[in-house]
């Protein structure tokens, strides 16, 4: 099985576009017999431009009708097959929960097909690798029955799903035990896992860095042990997804030492699993062309038409090029049709197509025409921590806004995990760096005409997770919004930062 999965995937590196043009046609086959393909005359759409003028680009907010029915119990609203789960989803710039649907289809030749392709690539990369003798870690999430559904639907995190419905053989080598993953009190499971850490022999452990490096730390503390290699030294692989891994980078290596983990980033959403590194000396990822999505871009700088209907003509596999930022647009197996799922992503390489993710269509701060996006933020942070020597646990970034003749500047709100030995130095160099990646922030920035070097405010360790903790958001999908353009954010860290 793992030569066919390699096989395919070599196939479609040559020829994405030709993988793509038929899993649409597939997925609008399927879709026609649903409510919402006879709302959108899906019988009449015979090419990619039909398809294009008869199904208009969605956000959740258009959606969230169509998977409210379904979510009540009502067949075939957006897929042709029952759907009895839902991935709950915070998003990173949004108070407000999505749930999106997640069928058989998309359970199973979307997000597991593409963690196999994943695994048989590492393999093969690896031919000595003994990742399958051992154990494989997983925070998990948790599940609740749907208080909208009728016919025993359920809502959780991705990862909870994903447990709930793993065969029978990933169970066997799979750490915590399914009752203790699934709990849903973030510190009750981690302190189950640290109880049962001696008796696991874990290879690879998968999941968001963050929440990973809280739980490995407290297996540490609770075996009084400085480095995992101590207590699980045939660890060999980390599959990371969610947020940037390099803020997190350093402090991962230091508490694996004594074990030879390699890291593996993969793009695996509430939405689908779309893409992942294939090669360990590229940081960028492979785009998944025959996973149950069919995939379309839209250059950021046209986004606003397009969301007005003023501009249709979005790119494809066949059409993209490397270097553009693009808004990503998805129809899925899933029954999601034409999605704006909210994420950017720049093309590295063409044949094969990779990416790199860049950050989110709404997660930028433009308070002064600065445009900072999340992945210019990310990498001269990470440029910062390397040339100094310390390390971030968590952060958060929104404008200080023009008033009684100030000008304007950011605001960093830092949780150190090592803290540099000058505050004013690493600033000084944080705003060095975002200038020298980003021309927008340096143009406002010159000659401190409009915008004045950034500020940088450290708050008490474990600021950000009691925050976290007190808005009903630990573990799982949740993430740490990096940049907004309000100051709501930073002001409860602040507030919470005073009372700790």
């Amino acid at each position: 099985m793992s030569r066919n999965r390699l096989k395919s995937l070599e196939i479609t590196r040559r020829d994405p576009v030709s993988s793509q043009n038929k899993l649409l046609y597939h997925l609008i086959s399927r879709g026609e017999v649903t409510h919402f393909g006879r709302d959108h005359k899906f019988e009449k759409i015979d090419n990619i431009k039909a398809f294009r003028e008869l199904v208009p680009l969605r956000d959740y907010n258009a959606f969230e009708p169509y998977i409210e029915r379904a979510r009540r119990g009502e067949e075939r609203v957006l897929w042709d097959t029952p759907v009895k789960w839902f991935a709950k989803s915070s998003g990173t710039s949004s108070s407000k929960s999505k749930f999106i649907p997640v069928t058989y289809d998309s359970l199973n030749s979307c997000h597991f097909e593409g963690m196999k392709k994943m695994l048989s690539v590492y393999v093969d990369n690896n031919p000595a690798s003994a990742i399958f003798d051992g154990d494989a870690l997983t925070l998990g999430g948790s599940v609740s029955v749907d208080e909208l559904g009728r016919g025993g639907s359920h809502y959780g995190d991705l990862s909870a799903i994903l447990l709930s419905n793993s065969p029978f053989w990933v169970e066997m080598r799979r750490v915590p035990p399914k009752k203790v993953a699934l709990i849903e009190d973030f510190e009750t499971k981690v302190r189950q896992i640290c109880k049962g850490s001696r008796s696991y022999n874990v290879t690879n452990f998968s999941g968001v860095p963050s929440w990973n490096l809280i739980l490995l730390r407290r297996v540490l503390e609770y075996n009084n042990l400085s480095t995992l290699g101590e207590i699980w030294p045939n660890l060999e692989l980390f599959m990371h997804g969610g947020i940037n891994f390099e803020p997190y980078r350093d402090e991962y290596n230091r508490i694996l030492i004594g074990t030879k983990t390699k890291f593996m980033e993969n793009y695996n959403a509430s939405e689908g699993y779309f893409a992942f590194q294939d090669n360990p000396f590229d940081s960028s990822m492979l785009l998944l062309t025959d996973n149950g999505v069919f995939f379309e871009f839209i250059p950021m700088s046209k986004l606003n038409e397009a969301l007005s209907g003023n501009f249709r003509d979005f790119d494809t596999v066949e059409s993209v090029k490397t270097g553009v930022n693009y808004a990503m647009v998805i129809t899925t197996n899933g029954g999601l049709w034409r999605y704006l799922i909210g994420d950017c992503v720049t093309f590295t390489s063409l044949f094969p197509h990779k990416i790199i993710i860049t950050g989110r269509t709404q997660l930028f701060i433009n308070a002064f025409g600065e445009e900072l996006m999340i992945n210019n933020a990310e990498r001269a942070l990470a440029e910062c921590c390397n040339a100094m020597g310390c390390s971030v646990a968590n952060y958060t970034v929104a404008p200080i806004f023009m008033d009684n003749n100030r000008k304007g500047a950011h605001q960093w709100v830092v949780e150190f995990s090592a803290p540099p030995k000058s505050i004013e130095e690493f600033a000084a160099l944080l705003d060095k760096n975002l200038c020298s990646i980003n021309s927008d922030y340096e143009a406002k920035r010159r000659g401190d005409v409009t915008m004045l070097p950034l500020e940088i405010t450290i708050v008490k360790p474990g600021c950000f997770y009691e925050w976290m903790r007190e808005r009903g958001r630990l573990g799982g999908q949740n993430k740490v919004p990096r940049l907004s353009n309000s100051r709501e954010y930073i002001n409860e860290l602040l507030l919470l930062n005073e009372r700790l």
